[in-house]
Formats: C-alpha cells, structure tokens, sequence
C-alpha cells in the first residue's frame, strides 16, 4: 500500500510539474503531458479502487 501512496505523491508532483511548465514557458505540450498523464492515472486509481472493493466484497467458498 505505501509504494501505492508513493506513486500518486510522485504522479501528484509530475502533473503539477507539467502545469507550472505550462505556466513558465507557455508551452501547451506541457500542458497536454500534464492532463494525459492525470488521466491515466486517474484510470489506474479507480481500477485499483474497483479491485479492492470486490476483493472486499467478495466471498470466496473455502
């Protein structure tokens, strides 16, 4: 769980990364890197949240 945690703080400060790149250079492909980026990461959070809600749910029969 923690390297979970370790991977959204780092994701977390790539994307703001990308937007203050943004910001600085005016450059949209920062911008664009920072919104693909929160996406998918977005994606895999729910994914990983969806798998802990059926192994939470789930019964298996012993």
């Amino acid at each position: 769980m923690w390297l979970l945690r370790l991977l959204a703080v780092l994701t977390a400060i790539a994307v703001a990364g990308g937007v203050l790149a943004s910001l600085l250079t005016r450059n949209r492909a920062y911008l664009l890197f920072a919104w693909h980026l929160f996406r998918y990461s977005l994606v895999i959070a729910l994914l990983v949240f969806a798998l802990l809600i059926v192994e939470r749910v789930a019964v298996i029969p012993v």
